[in-house]
C-alpha cells in the first residue's frame, strides 16, 4: 500500500495550540506571519522551516519534538 507523504500529518501545530488554548491568529501576530500561512501549518498542506518550528516551540513553552509526529 502506498501513502503520499501528503497524507501523513507532519506536524501537530493544529493540536498543540489547542492544548495550549492559544489561536492560529495569536501564532500569526506573534511570527509575523499571515494567518493564512499558520492555517496551511495546522492543516499539514505546508510545513514551517525548522527556525520556524524552533520560535514556536519557544512561543509555547515546549520542546519542538512535540510540534512533531513521530515517525514510528
Amino acid at each position: 500500500m502506498y501513502i503520499s507523504m501528503q497524507e501523513i500529518p507532519i506536524n501537530r501545530l493544529k493540536a498543540v495550540l489547542a492544548e495550549k488554548q492559544k489561536t492560529g491568529k495569536w501564532l500569526a501576530d506573534q511570527l509575523n506571519k499571515s494567518e493564512t500561512t499558520v492555517s496551511r501549518w495546522c492543516r499539514n498542506e505546508i510545513q514551517p522551516s525548522m527556525e520556524t518550528l524552533l520560535e514556536i516551540a519557544k512561543l509555547l513553552d515546549i520542546d519542538i519534538k512535540n510540534l512533531l509526529n513521530s515517525s514510528k
